[in-house]
């Protein structure tokens, strides 16, 4: 059996030789330089919050209760029936809520 190895303890490589500033100099500052003209965060079909949306017809399939499943009575998530903690009068209570 070999020595036990503390994990909290620091780890020292020949990585940790490197300076700071070294580092700095290899990493390319972000700050400078051109400016990015096109927004890839915002593109141009994003919609702003507030915006009237009430033209939209969204297609959404709801699926039925599977038999696997339950809604937890007290969260109202849908959860796999390995996740029932306990059943009350009014339904079923996941392992979560119960904790």
């Amino acid at each position: 059996m070999g020595m036990a190895t503390d994990y909290d303890a620091p780890r020292k490589t020949d990585d940790d030789s490197e300076s700071i500033e070294a580092l700095k100099e290899r990493v390319p500052d972000k700050m400078s330089g051109s400016v990015d003209v096109e927004d890839s965060d915002n593109p141009a079909n994003f919609e702003l919050a507030g915006a009237d949306l009430s033209d939209l017809d969204l297609d959404v399939v709801v699926l039925p209760p599977q038999a696997d499943e339950f809604t937890c009575v007290s969260c109202f998530l849908v959860k796999h029936r390995s996740q029932v903690d306990h059943n009350t009068k009014l339904g079923a209570i996941c392992l979560e809520c119960a904790a």
